[in-house]
């Protein structure tokens, strides 16, 4: 008799629009389990269509909500094959109309929450001896951009994180890495784009011709893109030796 072939499992945080959206989407259509983090069930229910998906409800900004999170996965999901660290948020502003409170949730959402997740589920894929974390950062996390100190300071700090822990994981066959996207085709790009045509009077296609200029192809990432390589260090054993690398993906932004 033939043993079933195990299902491979992914827990994905932010699984319900942009990047994370797109990263759902690839491992679905592999064939793998999706456990969508996300805020509400309904976020995640176009999902449905394409394969295996089990909503986990999850507000990064709440420590208790984080927890819970990852209560139910090592309890109802056991080992996980691969952990995406995706949700985040960014602001935009001078220092001295950065709030305490507005860096506080920075951080929590950007860092304590990928770090929380990784010490509470990482235990099961050392046990199994195989695990693929991969922390989605940003080309913030490289250098710093003007009116976005603290942005830039979460994203380091977990492209920090990232480093550190593939060193401490990688006698265990678990690697840890790092995706860092510039402008990317997100309700955040679409954001920012309304916010220059406010601020400077210019319209909507002149600003997002504006941030579209910033990388030498002149266009944003794909959220596909991302996928793309995510589900490349989590699911190709091409990638098994791959462990604190961050992969830069912004159209030459950075070079």
């Amino acid at each position: 008799m033939v043993a079933a072939m195990t299902v491979r499992q992914v827990a994905i945080t932010g699984a319900s629009r942009g990047i994370g959206k797109a990263i759902s989407e690839h491992f679905l259509k592999s064939g793998w389990r999706v456990w969508a983090l996300a805020r509400t069930a309904e976020s995640v229910k176009p999902l449905e269509a394409l394969g295996d998906v089990h909503f986990v409800a999850f507000d990064a900004a709440n420590e208790r909500s984080v927890m819970d999170a990852a209560l139910r996965l090592t309890t109802e999901a056991g080992h996980l094959s691969a952990l995406v660290n995706n949700a985040g948020i960014a602001l935009s502003a001078p220092i001295h109309k950065t709030s305490t409170e507005d860096f506080n949730r920075l951080m929590h959402i950007n860092v304590t929450a990928p770090f929380l997740l990784i010490r509470e589920l990482s235990g099961a894929m050392v046990k199994a001896g195989h695990g693929r974390i991969v922390n989605i950062a940003s080309t913030a996390a490289k250098k710093g951009f003007k009116y976005t100190a603290a942005y830039c300071a979460s994203k380091h700090a977990l492209l920090g994180l990232t480093r550190s822990l593939a060193l401490d994981f990688a006698p265990k066959n678990v690697t840890v890495n790092a995706v860092c996207p510039g402008w990317t085709e997100t309700d955040m790009f679409a954001a920012s784009v309304q916010r220059i045509a406010e601020s400077t009077g210019r319209s909507q296609d002149e600003a997002r011709e504006t941030l579209a200029k910033m990388n030498p192809m002149h266009r944003p990432v794909k959220p596909e893109e991302v996928a793309e390589v995510v589900y490349f260090l989590c699911a190709s054993p091409a990638g098994a030796a791959i462990t604190g690398a961050e992969y830069t993906i912004d159209g030459g932004e950075t070079v």
